[in-house]
């Protein structure tokens, strides 16, 4: 060990983990022996962080209860999670610099590894995922599964990689390979949805372009290393969740409340939810998350699993996925586990299922007895310090993950040129006319026609229509118009049915509303309301109508089937891109990732793991007309 003098001076500029010359494990044997026990344990966390106007640090703590970069490079902190959505890729790739540049002023000169949710799609949670703003926009991941295209996945995935790389994000918290054998769980719209085998494929294909291993990478770079989990300068590490699989929500109630941490299996489903994780980990993710949820009842080879959330098991952590699966990446816990904290003005207890009883430092501990890495979304470096110097954690024990997380960060060049990034370019590349119109080819293509009625699909694309939608009210032209494509679609709005040739009614997905954080998971009943349904019906009395229901979870459709109007649904797509869809433009081929149940009562009689089980579906898995 270096002496004490030697551990906080500066180190010199030619030490040799500076050296980019130097093997990556020499690298970080010399940079590990340097650092002080406050800085190996700054490395533990992966804290949210926010953005300032223009791409500024900001000074204070976000109304997220995000502490500001100062305050967590201070801390030693170098990973953190972004929750914000800048105006502008160059904006954002100012703010990564001015963050590397502070970090750079520090003892060491740790560079900052930047993540984020998934940010190309429409579902806007701080929670879970993010509005893509700036970026191209693409279905949600169940749009892609509609899709049933490994390639067209990967493109998404290369695109994605590349407006990632050019402002600075190095780690996608994503992708979600749970299936959704619940479906009111919140988290579905996040999946690749029912089916086992399309969420392990899929994922792969996922995995492959935002890593830079698969086909795409080596048909640009034709003398490339393909080996699988192979990252470098132009990889984004992805950090696969949430494992073993968070699906079978009792209830379908989601573990970042109190009122969802419990996971059950009746039907003895749990190794099919961990199969998608087996082909990630051979398909080379690099790290992984494990679920707030605490299994109920489970057991594995007649053994009970302890009834705690899943990041504090260390038969979960260590000996399933360490041992068992052979998994040697970063394990990173879900966010929050130890610390209470206030999110947009509301108070939420940590989630710490089925260890509320003990203190934070003790929380702490369990988790790394579990055999996580890193703890997401928290700061309390302090307390890993306390655990060293009292003798309950073996400083060895944090070096094992200190090794581990700084052997990600030299391998993504993180250390050497890959730290900056050019704002110029990333104006360039973020949100460009190609990615965009590859998205929103994508979400077209993932509309899925499930029933044909009195309104002809497809409808001539010189129609005049008459549109509703949550955000275009009754009447309103201008904005209907505006949906539509503007004044250089063919498609005219009208402002009343009776003007129109076809009505074009969109819905979401029926949800009950609950109060702040919470109110960005759309959970509880699957039932649309009376009042939503007669609009409908009067519509569809006046005009040829097609309905188009956004599913971020399986509504039950069964009450719109007997209006006589064309149903179609869609996973996270534009009016405009719909109605390329319903023209021909962009012709709809997408096909249903999962079942549609008949009714509630079937949705409460199925069991939370098994897939495909609601009693007598009124769509299946795969169905979709083509048009």
């Amino acid at each position: 060990m270096p002496q004490m003098q030697d551990a906080v001076t500066r180190p010199p500029a030619d030490a040799p983990y500076r050296d980019a010359r130097v093997p990556v494990g020499h690298r970080v044997d010399d940079l590990l022996e340097r650092m002080t026990l406050e800085e190996k344990a700054g490395q533990l966390f992966h804290a949210m962080t926010e953005m300032g106007e223009g791409g500024t640090l900001p000074d204070a703590v976000g109304p997220s209860g995000a502490l500001p970069p100062r305050e967590l490079v201070a801390r030693s902190i170098t990973h953190v999670n972004v929750i914000t959505t800048p105006e502008s890729g160059e904006a954002f790739a100012r703010w990564h610099n001015e963050l590397q540049h502070l970090a750079a002023q520090t003892r060491l000169g740790i560079p900052v590894t930047v993540s984020s949710d998934p940010r190309h799609a429409f579902v806007d949670n701080p929670g879970t995922s993010l509005a893509a703003g700036s970026f191209s926009l693409w279905p949600e991941p169940l749009g892609l599964a509609a899709l049933r295209d490994p390639d067209e996945v990967e493109r998404f995935a290369d695109c994605a990689r590349q407006e990632y790389l050019a402002v600075g994000i190095r780690v996608a918290l994503h992708p979600q390979v749970d299936l959704l054998t619940e479906p009111r769980w919140a988290r579905g719209t996040g999946t690749f949805g029912e089916d086992v085998e399309l969420a392990s494929t899929l994922g792969e294909a996922y995995v492959h372009g935002f890593q830079a291993t698969g086909r795409i990478a080596r048909e640009r770079q034709p003398g490339a290393p393909a080996a699988p989990g192979g990252v470098g300068r132009d990889s984004v590490s992805t950090m696969t969740k949430h494992f073993p699989g968070g699906g079978p929500q009792l209830d379908g109630e989601d573990p970042h409340f109190a009122y969802g941490r419990e996971q059950v299996y009746p039907a003895g489903r749990f190794d099919e939810h961990l199969a998608p994780f087996r082909r990630l980990i051979a398909a080379g993710t690099r790290q992984i998350m494990p679920y707030y949820g605490m299994p109920v009842g489970l057991e594995r080879d007649g053994d009970p699993v302890e009834q705690v959330g899943f990041g504090f098991s260390r038969q979960i952590l260590t000996d399933l996925l360490r041992h068992e699966l052979g998994f040697d990446g970063i394990i990173c816990t879900d966010w929050g586990l130890v610390s209470d904290m206030t999110m947009f003005g509301a108070r939420y207890p940590a989630r710490a299922w089925g260890v509320e009883h003990l203190a934070p430092v003790d929380r702490v501990a369990k988790i790394l007895d579990a055999g996580a890495d890193q703890l997401g979304g928290e700061t309390c470096v302090d307390l890993v310090v306390e655990l060293v110097r009292c003798g309950r954690v073996d400083e060895s024990r944090l070096d094992a993950s200190v090794r581990r997380l700084l052997t990600e960060k030299f391998l993504l060049g993180l250390f050497d040129e890959a730290r900056y990034v050019d704002p110029e370019r990333a104006a360039r590349v973020v949100g460009n006319d190609a990615f965009r119109r590859a998205g929103r080819r994508a979400q077209s293509r993932a509309v899925t026609a499930l029933r044909r009625g009195t309104a002809p699909l497809p409808f001539s694309p010189t129609s005049r229509v008459y549109l509703e939608t949550p955000s275009v009210p009754a009447g309103d032209v201008r904005a209907a118009q505006a949906a539509l494509g503007g004044p250089e679609s063919a498609l005219r709005a009208v402002a009343r049915p009776e003007d129109a040739d076809v009505a074009l009614l969109r819905l979401d997905t029926p949800f009950e509303p609950r109060p702040a954080f919470e109110s960005f998971f759309h959970a509880g009943s699957l039932e649309f309301d009376r009042a939503v349904v007669e609009r409908v019906r009067a519509v569809a009395a006046r005009v040829p109508t097609v309905v188009d229901v956004h599913l971020d979870r399986p509504a039950v459709l069964t009450p719109l089937v007997g209006l006589g109007v064309s149903l179609v649904v869609d996973f996270g797509a534009s009016t405009a891109a719909v109605a390329d869809a319903l023209t021909g433009v962009e012709p709809a081929s997408g096909r249903l990732p999962f079942d549609i149940p008949r009714s509630m009562r079937a949705v409460r009689e199925s069991r939370p793991d098994a897939a495909f089980d609601t009693a007598d579906p009124l769509f299946r898995y795969g169905d979709g007309l083509p048009l």
